[in-house]
């Protein structure tokens, strides 16, 4: 019986798409290749190999250590997190389709790779490796087509903060531009910075669409279309991947901190979500209002609404995350509940056609987020769950009227113990995949919890007598 990495390297047509990259990295005289991945906190990972190693690399992948699934990073006790340093290597397959030569050094290419466990390894030799998130993702929406006949396409609105750096060349925590939001002057500041962004991101493949100055220093959203699942997650990494570039060249840096300034919003990233059977947007109203999403679509908001504390975790996963949620405003997305154009509960229906994710931000890794988001709307879709009548008020307004209405988690700590007792959500999470990110989620919430700040000491240096 074949594995999953002969199965994947001997599939149908990928020696001719095998092929098709020799020819780009001919035309183009590439001579060096970045084969990555994305590790459980979103980091691009891999390894650099000259192009003239391209069909080795396509046929037998390359080797690298299981924990660079998670960064390499040690835990405070000095443990590795995930995988100690007696663990097998993974192998990374590239997916052709995927090469990219980079607009910013056109001898330079990059392509996506899949992760394997290793071939000579006794447990499940060559099956697909369950701490690689990017390939959990697509495995997971594959599941959910098989089982509902349809397809999650998803747009994110990538906020971020463009910060001056200091002499030394160290970002300081200080924005380019006024905290003005939609202003077109403070757009402008950054016009030569978004039209390199914009130039770059579209040679990789984005198709840009809108932005705008928000209302935090230096913050822009700069919107990409939506796409498939697996695509939008990919398009992100490489948004992010293509910031960081702009940065290196325009001297000031992209910063994807959720919340580095106190007092003003944060970067969000929501999410907007919808569900296609073929070219049918089956999330579309089906009555006479039409504001009202169809029973499908109401069925996925209900999953989502009755996961939201759990979904926290993984769509907040910093302890920064939750300093957007207590510094926040009328506008934070903090109580499971959802309505029409309602910026003050969690889940919005903000056009006929998608509803939007709010708790989630800068920090989010998309392969995580979308693959534990497909999970609740398919457990919505199964038990036909309601997620009662849209709330049309202000949140704050209904609680005060005595409605009851629950709230997500408030600190890492209590989402991660959302996350351990959710198991529709930890599905989304398979095998490895958990223990690593619970490995690593639960070292950086523990070292914060032992951290002395400078808040403590401003705050009890001179507590007696």
């Amino acid at each position: 019986m074949s594995t999953d990495l002969e199965d994947f390297v001997g599939r149908p047509g990928r020696s001719e798409e095998v092929a098709r990259v020799r020819g780009l990295i001919d035309e183009h005289d590439v001579k060096y290749i970045y084969f990555q991945f994305v590790s459980v906190t979103g980091r691009v990972m891999g390894k650099g190999a000259p192009a003239h190693c391209w069909e080795k690399f396509a046929d037998t992948g390359f080797q690298l250590v299981y924990g660079a699934t998670a960064n390499l990073f040690t835990d405070r006790a000095g443990e590795y997190i995930g995988y100690g340093a007696g663990a097998w290597e993974l192998v990374g397959i590239p997916e052709p389709e995927t090469f990219r030569v980079l607009p910013w050094d056109p001898r330079t290419a990059r392509v996506f790779c899949t992760l394997f466990r290793g071939r000579e390894e006794e447990e499940d030799p060559g099956a697909f490796l369950s701490s690689d998130c990017r390939g959990n993702l697509k495995r997971i929406h594959e599941d959910f087509q098989r089982e509902t006949g349809l397809q999650l396409r998803v747009g994110t609105e990538p906020e971020m903060m463009w910060l001056k750096l200091n002499p030394d060349g160290t970002p300081s925590v200080e924005g380019r531009t006024k905290p003005y939001c939609y202003h077109i002057d403070q757009f402008s500041e950054l016009q030569p910075v978004i039209h390199r962004v914009i130039e770059y991101s579209e040679a990789m493949g984005l198709t840009m669409i809108q932005g705008d100055h928000e209302d935090a220093p230096g913050q822009l959203e700069l919107n990409f279309a939506f796409d498939e699942a697996s695509t939008t997650a990919d398009n992100l990494t490489v948004y992010r991947q293509v910031c960081r570039q702009v940065g290196r060249e325009m001297n000031v840096y992209p910063c994807f901190m959720p919340k580095p300034f106190t007092g003003v919003s944060a970067n969000g990233c929501h999410h907007n979500i919808s569900l296609w059977q073929g070219d049918e947007n089956v999330f579309l109203p089906e009555g006479d209002d039409p504001r009202l999403p169809s029973k499908i679509g109401l069925n996925a908001i209900g999953g989502v609404l009755e996961h939201l504390e759990a979904l926290t975790c993984i769509t907040a996963p910093t302890v920064n995350s939750y300093r957007r949620l207590w510094d926040a405003g009328f506008w934070a997305p903090l109580f499971a509940d959802w309505g029409y154009q309602n910026r003050t509960t969690a889940l919005r229906v903000s056009a006929p056609g998608r509803f939007e994710y709010r708790s989630v931000d800068s920090s989010v890794n998309p392969y995580l987020s979308l693959a534990a988001l497909l999970k609740a709307m398919q457990d919505g879709i199964r038990r036909n769950l309601d997620p009662g009548p849209p709330e049309e008020r202000n949140i704050y307004d209904a609680m005060a009227g005595g409605k009851e209405v629950k709230k997500i988690p408030m600190n890492l700590g209590d989402a991660l113990r959302a996350l351990e007792a959710d198991t529709v959500v930890r599905d989304a999470l398979p095998d490895d995949m958990y223990r690593v990110f619970h490995h690593h989620k639960t070292d950086e919430w523990e070292r914060f919890c032992a951290a002395v700040t400078e808040w403590d000491v401003k705050e009890y240096l001179d507590i007696l007598p």
